[in-house]
């Protein structure tokens, strides 16, 4: 097993699911890392980490559990972004619901607000050491102890998504989120993120919330 996977899954729950035999979709194979994500799968079929901050997908969909196929399924929130979110391959995300994803050439995050991509990573056992080196901002940890401490444990396919967006402005604070199933919160999100698409940094602009 990679060294940083190995120290990853050290400090991380369980196996999500408990099935080990995966079948990838056809699409699946266009990523060169797809087997990097096979690998982190077959060790650790889906896990949350530092108090649930990181959730992981598993291979598939268990329960609640949303799997990686299922997850990736454009119908279920991707097309809401029209093209923003597409050719990437999504596999964890941080506590707001914030993606970590596969592409072509490494390991991006990529931001439900805006519908951004940013270079994380060259593979995922990179990507792990790096989460393990700045877990604290890329999963999002002491808000998610925070706001556990004051209301409770994040149910399974839940997020903690702002009130104010933080691209509005709205604080990184506890009292500025709220539980909101992944799915739903993803596509709010999407709807923002394509009102903003075009508009110039530092511009005003008068968001309209369905």
């Amino acid at each position: 097993m990679p060294l940083f996977l190995e120290k990853l899954l050290s400090v991380c729950s369980g196996d999500i699911s408990s099935c080990k035999e995966h079948e990838l979709p056809s699409g699946f194979h266009n990523y060169p890392l797809i087997n990097d994500l096979m690998t982190l799968l077959n060790n650790r079929n889906g896990f949350y980490g530092f108090e649930s901050a990181l959730h992981v997908f598993p291979f598939e969909t268990v329960g609640e559990e949303l799997g990686v196929i299922d997850w990736n399924d454009h119908r279920l929130w991707i097309d809401c972004y029209d093209d923003l979110a597409r050719n990437a391959l999504f596999f964890a995300e941080d506590v707001f619901g914030g993606q970590f994803c596969i592409k072509q050439d490494g390991i991006y995050t990529f931001d439900p607000e805006t519908g951004s991509f940013d270079y994380l990573a060259e593979d995922i056992d990179e990507w792990c050491k790096t989460i393990l080196e700045d877990y604290e901002v890329l999963t999002g940890f002491p808000l998610a102890n925070a706001w556990q401490k004051k209301y409770g444990p994040i149910p399974v396919g839940y997020r903690l998504v702002p009130k104010v967006l933080f691209v509005a402005g709205g604080e990184y604070e506890p009292d500025n989120l709220y539980l909101e199933k992944s799915t739903v919160a993803m596509k709010a999100r999407a709807n923002i993120a394509l009102q903003i698409r075009d508009v110039p940094e530092g511009s005003d602009i008068q968001l309209r919330v369905n």
